[in-house]
C-alpha cells in the first residue's frame, strides 16, 4: 500500500493524505481479521494452547502464520482462508511449511503445491525446524557486521571522540545484533560468537590490533562496556518483567509457561528458553 504526497500541497491536504493512508491501513488490517477469525472459528483445528482454548494462528498485519497439529486440519484452515479472501491474493510463492513430520505430504492452494522449508523468516527474526536460535543468531551477526562495516569512516576518524564512538556502537550496532534477543535459547556456542562479535568491535573502535596484547576484561573496563552475558541477562529478565505485567489470558504471559504436547524423543533434550532462564536464577 502506497501513498503519494504531492510536496506543493497545502498542510491540509497533506494530512488528509496521511489520515487516508491510516484508514486504508485499518481496513486493510480489519478485513485480515475478519478472514482470519472466520477461517478458524469453526473447528479446533489448532494446536493446545491452555486446558480449554488452542492457538489457532499468529498475525501482524498481512503476516499470517497457520499452526496445527495434523496436515489437513492445516490443509483445512488454508482453504478456508483462500475462499474468504475476497478481493485479496495468497502469494504462493512467499507461503512456506514446515513440518516435524517424516513424510511431507503437500498442502495445496488453488490445486498448487506449497513448498517445505526447514526455516523461515518471521517479523525479522528466524524460525527454524530444530527451535534452536543458532540459524537467528547467524543471521542477526551478519546484519551487525553490515552495520558496523558502514560505519568504518567514523571508527577510522579522528574527528570524534572514542567516547563518542562508543555511543554510536551501543545506539546503533548492538540493537541490530540483539534484536528479539529476548526470546533467544542461549547455548554456550551461540554466547561465545556473540561475546568474540561484541570484543572485536569494541578493540577496533580502540585501536587494539595485534600484535598489541589486550584482555578482555581491560578492554571491557576500559571502555565501560558490559559483557555480552550480562547484556543478554538484562535484555531477558527486562522483558519477563514486561510480561508478568500483561493480563493471564495474555499470549506472551501463557508461553513463559507453556509446554507442548507429546513426548520428547530418547536421548539428551536439548537446551531451551525457559532452561536458560531458570540457569539464571
Amino acid at each position: 500500500m502506497e501513498c503519494v504526497q504531492n510536496s506543493s500541497s497545502s498542510f491540509a491536504v497533506n494530512s488528509g493524505v496521511r489520515v487516508g493512508c491510516v484508514m486504508s491501513s485499518f481496513l486493510f488490517i480489519l478485513i485480515i481479521d475478519w478472514i482470519t477469525k472466520n477461517s478458524t472459528e469453526q473447528e479446533r483445528t489448532g494446536i493446545r494452547w491452555t486446558l480449554l482454548t488452542n492457538l489457532e494462528d499468529l498475525d501482524f498485519a498481512d503476516d499470517i502464520a497457520l499452526i496445527s497439529h495434523t496436515r489437513s486440519h492445516l490443509q483445512l484452515k488454508t482453504v478456508r482462508i483462500n475462499k474468504l479472501a475476497v478481493g485479496l491474493k495468497i502469494n504462493i510463492g512467499k507461503t512456506k511449511v514446515m513440518s516435524n513430520e517424516t513424510t511431507k505430504e503437500p498442502v495445496f492452494i488453488n490445486n498448487q503445491p506449497l513448498d517445505y522449508t526447514g526455516q523461515f523468516t518471521y517479523l525479522g527474526s528466524v524460525v527454524s525446524i530444530s527451535g534452536g536460535t543458532e540459524e537467528d543468531v547467524t543471521a542477526r551477526l551478519g546484519k551487525a557486521r553490515s552495520t558496523f562495516a558502514r560505519l568504518k569512516p567514523v571508527w577510522k576518524s579522528n574527528a570524534y571522540s572514542r567516547a563518542t564512538k562508543l555511543r554510536i556502537y551501543k545506539s546503533n550496532v548492538l540493537p541490530v545484533l540483539l534484536y528479539g534477543a529476548e526470546c533467544w535459547r542461549m547455548t554456550a556456542k551461540d554466547l561465545s560468537r556473540l561475546s568474540t562479535f561484541h570484543t572485536t568491535c569494541l578493540r577496533r573502535i580502540m585501536r587494539v590490533f595485534w600484535p598489541n596484547r589486550f584482555s578482555n576484561s581491560a578492554l571491557l573496563e576500559a571502555t565501560k562496556q558490559e559483557p555480552m552475558n550480562i547484556i543478554l541477562k538484562r535484555k531477558r529478565w527486562r522483558w519477563v518483567g514486561h510480561t508478568l505485567r500483561m493480563e493471564p489470558s495474555a499470549h506472551a504471559r501463557i508461553a513463559l509457561t507453556w509446554t507442548p504436547e507429546g513426548r520428547r524423543k530418547r536421548g539428551r533434550p536439548r537446551s531451551t528458553w525457559r532452561w536458560t532462564m531458570l540457569g539464571e536464577l
